[in-house]
């Protein structure tokens, strides 16, 4: 199949007026008229997963964040630069999935639902359809506070969680928002969740809350890292006959000191 035919059924999935005004998510680099010779999924693009797709035949990438996010100044050899030139050079396309496939219905915080084990879930902030940011819902038994970070943290695979003071009451109702969620800390407090989980939580939003709300930070790689999971789903049940190759290089910038 062609690659504008891929595109297509991703933007079915999460239609591209599904971004917010700040994102820039759809077509990055290169042509779409080509056929596919495999898709190569990845959370970001890096020049180790341009290379691996060339390694591996894939003429298509599939990322969550888009590689080019701010203007460009100049097509150069420093480091985006030289992402988008290798990857003409090799005639690869690569695609964005981001704040369109957040804010879809059955999208990235559908995902981490499931993950969660969250029932009775709907959007946290909703705009139209069944689609919006992040997303509340429910355990079917309520979890203490410390076990539930005990399995954030591992079915998240986080090196640590940080989290504010406990709130002195089991958690049953749960709002997240994979990525940078913190901005709706207040929509989770107003719809009554005892915890809300998002990758980013800058210092000092984690004030006013102790009493309110759980919050707990996992990191923003650790709350994303089953969007590829995701893509590869919406892939192979369009496409069964494409290729479809989740990366193996780890893409995450943030590394952790244990001690």
């Amino acid at each position: 199949m062609k690659i504008r035919e891929i595109i297509d059924a991703l933007e079915r999935f999460a239609p591209l007026p599904l971004q917010d005004d700040y994102d820039n998510s759809g077509l990055q680099v290169g042509t779409t008229g080509t056929e596919a010779s495999g898709a190569l999924l990845c959370l970001d693009v890096t020049r180790r997963v341009v290379d691996e797709a060339i390694e591996s035949g894939c003429n298509f990438i599939v990322s969550h964040h888009p590689l080019l996010f701010r203007p460009m100044q100049r097509l150069t050899d420093d480091n985006v630069g030289s992402i988008v030139m290798d990857a003409v050079k090799a005639d690869i396309t690569i695609y964005a999935c981001h704040t369109n496939l957040d804010n879809a219905a059955h999208g990235v915080n559908t995902k981490i639902a499931g993950i969660l084990g969250l029932t009775k879930t709907r959007p946290l902030d909703m705009h139209q359809d069944g689609n919006g940011a992040g997303l509340i819902g429910v355990f079917e038994q309520p979890l203490d506070e410390d076990k539930l970070l005990a399995q954030i943290k591992e079915k998240f695979d986080a090196a640590c969680i940080r989290h504010n003071g406990n709130i002195g009451r089991k958690i049953r109702t749960m709002a997240i928002c994979g990525g940078s969620g913190a901005f709706l800390i207040d929509k989770a407090v107003e719809q009554g969740a005892d915890a809300f989980m998002t990758g980013e939580i800058s210092y000092h939003r984690f004030f006013g809350y102790n009493g309110k709300i759980k919050l707990i930070e996992t990191g923003h790689f650790e709350s994303e890292q089953f969007t590829v999971d995701l893509i590869a789903e919406i892939l192979n049940d369009e496409f069964p006959e494409l290729r479809t190759i989740k990366t193996g290089v780890k893409t995450n910038p943030i590394n952790y000191y244990i001690g």
